[in-house]
């Protein structure tokens, strides 16, 4: 090979290296924003919620998953939930939420018992 071809050669490798230096670097920019993201109080909540819905549902045999016996999505739930609960707590309306809860409760159990079908 001539001097040339050599130079030539040991440029393109440069380039190659100097472009993979670059596409590392914005993986670690990008993978720092993720890991920023994922360290989000909300974001930690919802994994949390997600990994004991999981868990219950493999300790329950599925009665959590939608169309089973609660029939609820809870992923999609989870938003609403939260901006809820932040209300309630901002607005120093714990007692109040907890007491409508017990009533709301109360009247569900009664009626419950009210339709259930008669025991022979």
């Amino acid at each position: 090979m001539s001097k040339q071809e050599d130079e030539a050669a040991l440029a393109a490798e440069k380039h190659r290296l100097i472009r993979e230096g670059e596409l590392l670097r914005i993986k670690v920019v990008h993978s720092k924003a993720l890991v920023g993201q994922a360290l989000q109080p909300d974001a930690l909540f919802h994994g949390a919620v997600d990994h004991a819905i999981g868990m219950a549902q493999a300790r329950l045999g599925g009665l959590l998953q939608p169309g089973g016996l609660s029939g609820f999505n809870y992923k999609a739930l989870m938003p609403y939930a939260l901006t809820i609960g932040s209300y309630i707590a901002r607005k120093r309306l714990v007692k109040p939420a907890l007491a409508l809860v017990v009533l709301a409760g109360a009247g569900v159990a009664w009626l419950w018992r009210r339709h259930a079908p008669p025991r022979e």
